[in-house]
């Protein structure tokens, strides 16, 4: 499998999965509708999103200057290595 370098197709792949999630959290707050299931749908994402931004930018500028983020499978390879 190629690198995609495209930056239409590119742009158009991160607005899919936002939509993505749009559709979904949609689908589950009218599946199960209550002010805990948005608050707790909204800490995960929020929790998600933190966790990424550690495994992308904190090990990568702040831990191991030498990793080299390639995504979050190359991330818990390099948790295993360590």
């Amino acid at each position: 499998m190629t690198d995609l370098k495209s930056r239409s197709t590119i742009i158009t792949k991160g607005f899919l999965f936002l939509g993505l999630g749009l559709l979904a959290s949609m689908l589950l707050l009218l599946e199960a509708g209550s002010i805990k299931v948005l608050l707790l749908l909204a800490v995960s994402i929020w929790a998600f999103c933190r966790f990424y931004y550690f495994a992308f930018y904190v090990i990568e500028h702040y831990v191991d200057p030498q990793y080299r983020f390639a995504g979050l499978w190359s991330f818990f390879r390099y948790l295993l290595r360590r």
